[in-house]
């Protein structure tokens, strides 16, 4: 089976419009094919679908879905999660009836303050003048609020998939601190720990290596590591945000996780997941 549930459309921040995805998906057969658009957040942004958009973004692909022959369609959302401004997930799966839901921290709030550290997107002086204003550039206190960030999200909230594992990383480039550090260590484990707790699913992401702002998948090889050690349920994603970008990546994650010793994938099937076999 080919599948991807990370996808972002024009009703969010993405490019193209659904059926281009959809037109995508079917020339390279996938077999399901899952869009992910962005939550709202409470504040003036760019990038999240407006709730008021959210009854259109479910009814489009529902038309689609009976224009197809083999691909199977999906909707969800990628839900932030930022502590005391976001909405829970479950709203949005009790009004919106989703497939799924994504969850995953985009933007960093300190403790005690209301401004919040955006550390996404294609600049890196952002989220280094956050490094700065925000936490006085103690790096180990921002990754821990990272963490301590998403921490709280797994143990909180209902969702099927945690997003790009470590995109903490992606804007640091072994600049401010390295994946070695045994401080850093343990706060990825005791991730790990709370997503196999929950029984959630985490996703190998390509989007940072193909859009040329991070070496390495998220989730990096020492946490794949422990991941695939641990029986964790996976998934390809290449959070697309436009229809060639569908499948960059796929392959390469695909051997990665074999060289991991990974022998399922997951897919959906009733509103469940379940696994299909990869080696």
């Amino acid at each position: 089976m080919k599948c991807n549930f990370h996808t972002h459309s024009t009703y969010c921040d993405g490019k193209e419009p659904v059926g281009d995805f959809v037109r995508k998906a079917n020339e390279l057969h996938y077999d399901e094919l899952g869009f992910s658009s962005h939550a709202p957040v409470p504040f003036e942004n760019e990038f999240g679908i407006r709730e008021e958009m959210i009854p259109d973004y479910t009814q489009e692909i529902d038309n689609l879905k009976l224009q197809q022959k083999t691909l199977q369609l999906f909707y969800g959302l990628e839900c932030d999660f930022i502590p005391g401004m976001t909405k829970p997930f479950s709203y949005y799966q009790e009004h919106f009836n989703l497939d799924y839901i994504i969850g995953g921290v985009h933007l960093v709030r300190p403790l005690n303050d209301d401004r919040i550290w955006f550390i996404d997107g294609s600049k890196r002086e952002i989220y280094d003048t956050g490094l700065q204003q925000l936490f006085d550039m103690d790096v180990q206190k921002a990754v821990t609020r990272f963490w301590e960030q998403s921490f709280e999200m797994i143990e909180t909230e209902r969702f099927d998939i945690i997003a790009h594992f470590d995109k903490i990383k992606m804007h640091n480039q072994k600049r401010y601190f390295t994946e070695e550090e045994t401080w850093y260590k343990k706060l990825v484990d005791h991730c790990i720990e709370l997503i196999k707790r929950k029984g959630l699913i985490v996703e190998i992401n390509t989007r940072g290596i193909y859009k040329g702002r991070c070496p390495d998948f998220y989730p990096s090889d020492y946490a794949l590591d422990q991941i695939s050690k641990l029986g964790i349920p996976m998934i390809i994603s290449t959070d697309c945000h436009k229809s060639e970008e569908l499948a960059l990546g796929y392959e390469d994650a695909l051997k990665k996780l074999k060289d991991f010793n990974v022998k399922y994938l997951m897919y959906l099937k009733d509103k469940k997941w379940e696994e299909f076999s990869i080696q």
